[in-house]
C-alpha cells in the first residue's frame, strides 16, 4: 500500500499527511479549500524544519518528504489511485457519513477506508459502504509526528485482513499499533474525555482555579499537560462532540457534558484554534508549555 490519500487538510490530516510522507509514501492530501492545503504545507514544512534543527532527520529526508505530498481539491483526482484512504475530517458524524459514501464511490474497489475518528462508530461508519470488510479506524495522537500510538479499531465487519494490514502499516510508520473494538470512545477517549470533563466540573463547583488543577494532576499523577490544558490544546468543540458521542452511546448521566464545557463552546472559545479556552493564546500565552511538553 504506497499510495495514500489523506482527506482534511486540517492539524490532524496535515500531520497524517507528513508522517505518510516521511515513510516514503506517495500522498494526496485533498481538501475542498487551497487555502486550508497551502496553509497544511506550510505547517508541515515547519514542522520538518524542527526535525531537521533537532538532527533527527537531514535536509535530504525534508526535501523528499515535501515531494511526496500532492496537494488536491477534487475528491475524484485524489483518489483515484489510492491503496489506503484516511479521512481526517471534522468530527461530524453526518459529514463523515457523507464523506465515506463518495470515498466509496471513487475509490478503486480494493482499496481500504480509514478514518481517524476519535469517538464515532466505525461500524455505523462502514454501513454506508459497499465495502465494510474494508473500513477501519485509524485513530492518529496529536501531534502526529510525535505521538507514537495509533489506536487500530475494528468495525462489526472489518476483516481480519484489513486489521492487520493496518497493524503492519502502522508499525511500518514506526507507530505502536493497538487494535481495540468499535465501542462508544474506543479506549483513549472513553477513559480520557470524562477525566477532562470531570476537570471542568471541578473549576466549574469552584474547587479549584485552572492552573491549580491542572498542577495538581500534573504534579500529583506525572501528566505531562493538565486536563484543561489538554483540552484546549484538543479542542472544546472536539471534547464536546466526543462527551455527547459517549452520552447518546451509553445512555449513562455520567458522560454528560459540564454546562461550563457546553458554555465555551457556545461563546466562540475552543481553545488554542479560537485564541482562547481555560487559557488565553493570544500573545503566545502557554504556548511553550505546549512545545516543551511535545520536544
Amino acid at each position: 500500500m504506497n499510495n495514500i490519500t489523506v482527506i482534511g487538510a486540517g492539524t490532524m490530516g496535515n500531520g497524517i499527511a507528513h508522517v505518510f510522507a516521511m515513510f516514503g509514501h506517495q500522498v494526496n492530501l485533498a481538501d475542498i479549500s487551497q487555502t486550508a492545503l497551502d496553509k497544511a504545507l506550510k505547517t508541515i514544512e515547519k514542522n520538518l524544519d524542527r526535525m531537521v534543527t533537532k538532527e533527527k532527520i537531514s535536509e535530504a529526508d525534508k526535501t523528499s518528504t515535501l515531494k511526496n505530498i500532492t496537494t488536491y481539491t477534487e475528491l475524484s483526482e485524489a483518489v483515484q489511485q489510492a491503496d489506503l484512504v484516511v479521512e481526517a475530517a471534522t468530527e461530524n458524524v453526518d459529514l463523515k457519513l457523507k464523506i465515506f459514501k463518495q470515498m466509496d464511490e471513487l475509490a478503486p474497489k480494493d482499496a481500504i477506508l480509514a478514518t481517524n475518528t476519535s469517538s464515532i462508530s466505525i461500524t455505523q461508519i462502514a454501513a454506508v459502504t459497499s465495502r465494510p470488510d474494508k473500513v477501519i479506524g485509524m485513530h492518529f495522537m496529536n501531534p502526529v509526528p510525535v505521538m507514537k500510538l495509533i489506536e487500530v479499531i475494528k468495525g462489526y465487519a472489518t476483516s481480519q485482513e484489513t486489521t492487520q494490514k493496518i497493524m503492519e502499516m502502522s508499525t511500518g510508520l514506526k507507530k505502536i499499533p493497538v487494535e481495540v473494538n468499535d465501542y462508544p470512545g474506543f479506549v483513549a477517549n472513553r477513559i480520557l474525555m470524562p477525566m477532562i470533563n470531570e476537570a471542568i466540573i471541578t473549576l466549574f463547583e469552584g474547587v479549584a482555579g485552572v492552573e491549580e488543577i491542572d498542577t495538581v494532576m500534573k504534579l500529583g499523577m506525572a501528566h505531562p499537560m493538565g486536563p484543561l490544558q489538554l483540552a484546549d490544546f484538543i479542542g472544546l468543540d472536539v471534547c464536546l462532540s466526543i462527551m455527547r458521542v459517549l452520552q447518546d452511546g451509553f445512555g449513562n448521566p455520567k458522560y454528560a457534558p459540564c454546562p461550563l464545557l457546553v458554555n465555551m463552546v457556545t461563546a466562540g472559545k475552543l481553545g488554542r484554534k479560537s485564541g482562547e479556552g481555560f487559557y488565553s493564546y493570544s500573545h503566545g500565552t502557554k504556548d511553550w508549555i505546549v512545545a516543551d511538553t511535545f520536544k
